[in-house]
C-alpha cells in the first residue's frame, strides 16, 4: 500500500500537511502540482476526485498520471513550501456514502442473479450502474429492502490486501483480471469486490439507498440510484414538486395521481369535443354559400 495516499490509510482524513514537490504550468491557465502526500482522491474507479484547498488555493481536479497524483490548482505554488491540504469534507462523504451503497447493491444483484457490473459513474445528480442482464421491475422493491437492511445492520466494512495465493481461492467481483497487489472491499453479506475508491467505515453511515430508476441497456438494466444526503437532498425536492402540484390542482399529496389522470382525461375530452364543433362550424360556413354552376358553353 503506497503510504503517500492518505485517503487509503483513513477515507476520513480532511485535513493534512505535506510538502510541494513539483509546480508547472498546466498550458490552460491552471498549475499541476505534485505532493509528498495527499489527502485528495483523484478520479477513478467511477468515482469523482475530490476538491478543496492547498494553502488556500482552490484545487480544482485531482488525476493519476502514472504513478503520482496531479493536483490541478488554481494559482502556482512554490516547490518546497510545507502546505495544508484541507479536503472539501462535504463532497468526499457524499461519495464514500455512494459508493458504498453501489458496492451494496452490485452485490444483492450479483449474489441473486449472477449478474456482472459492467458500468459505474457517480455524476452530480445521481449514480448510474450498468449490469450484464435483465432485472424485472417488480424486482427492484425487493432488492431495495434487502439493500437497506445491510445499512440497518450497521455492518463494518472491511479493507484488506490479500496475497495473491489467498486472492486466488476467494470469490471477489473485478471488472477485470488482475494481478500483483489487489485492494479488496468487503461488505459482509453483501460484497466482496476489488476496489480503488473511498468508503465509510459501517454500513450505517449510508443512511438510505434508493433505487430512482432502471432503463433497459445494451442487453441489460442500467440503475439509477442515491445514497444518503444526497437521496434526502432529492426525495426533499421532489417533495416540493409534488406539493407545488398538490397546491395547483387543489388536491391532497395523496390524490395528485388521480387528480393528474382527472386532469389529462377531461383535456383529452375537451379536445374531442373542440374537434367536433370545429368540423360542425366548417360545415356551417360551407353551407351558407350557394352551390356553384358551371358556365354556359362558349359559342362563336
Amino acid at each position: 500500500m503506497d503510504k503517500s495516499r492518505l485517503y487509503y490509510q483513513t477515507p476520513y482524513v480532511k485535513t493534512f500537511m505535506c510538502t510541494v514537490e513539483h509546480c508547472e504550468e498546466s498550458g490552460k491557465g491552471t498549475w499541476l502540482v505534485t505532493l509528498n502526500q495527499t489527502g485528495f482522491y483523484p478520479e477513478g474507479g467511477g468515482q469523482p476526485y475530490d476538491t478543496g484547498t492547498l494553502n488556500g488555493i482552490p484545487v480544482l481536479s485531482v488525476h493519476e498520471k502514472g504513478e503520482q497524483v496531479i493536483h490541478e490548482l488554481a494559482q502556482p505554488i512554490e516547490e518546497g513550501t510545507l502546505a495544508e491540504g484541507v479536503v472539501d469534507w462535504q463532497r468526499r462523504y457524499d461519495n464514500m456514502q455512494l459508493h458504498t451503497g453501489e458496492h451494496i447493491l452490485s452485490g444483492l444483484v450479483h449474489r441473486h442473479f449472477g449478474y456482472d457490473n459492467v458500468g459505474f459513474h457517480m455524476g452530480t445528480e445521481e449514480v448510474t450502474v450498468d449490469f450484464n442482464g435483465v432485472i424485472e421491475p417488480e424486482d427492484l422493491d425487493w432488492l431495495e429492502d434487502e439493500a437497506n437492511q445491510l445499512v440497518y445492520a450497521n455492518v463494518p466494512v472491511k479493507v484488506f490486501y490479500p496475497t495473491e495465493e489467498e486472492r486466488r481461492t476467494m470469490e471477489y467481483r473485478s471488472k477485470k483480471e488482475l494481478s500483483g497487489l489487489v485492494r479488496i472491499v468487503e461488505v459482509p453479506g453483501g460484497d466482496v469486490c476489488a476496489c480503488c475508491g473511498t468508503h465509510v467505515e459501517n454500513t450505517g453511515e449510508v443512511g438510505i439507498i434508493k433505487i430512482r430508476s432502471m432503463i433497459h441497456y445494451k442487453g441489460g438494466v442500467r440503475l439509477s440510484m442515491l445514497c444518503g444526503r444526497r437521496a434526502l437532498l432529492d426525495y426533499r425536492d421532489r417533495l416540493k414538486d409534488e406539493t407545488r402540484i398538490s397546491n395547483l390542482l387543489s388536491a391532497k399529496l395523496v390524490q395528485v395521481p388521480d387528480a393528474v389522470e382527472k386532469l389529462k382525461n377531461d383535456c383529452q375530452d375537451r379536445d374531442f369535443l373542440i374537434g367536433k364543433l370545429e368540423s360542425s362550424l366548417v360545415a356551417l360556413k360551407a353551407g351558407q354559400f350557394p352551390e356553384s354552376t358551371a358556365p354556359p358553353p362558349y359559342r362563336v
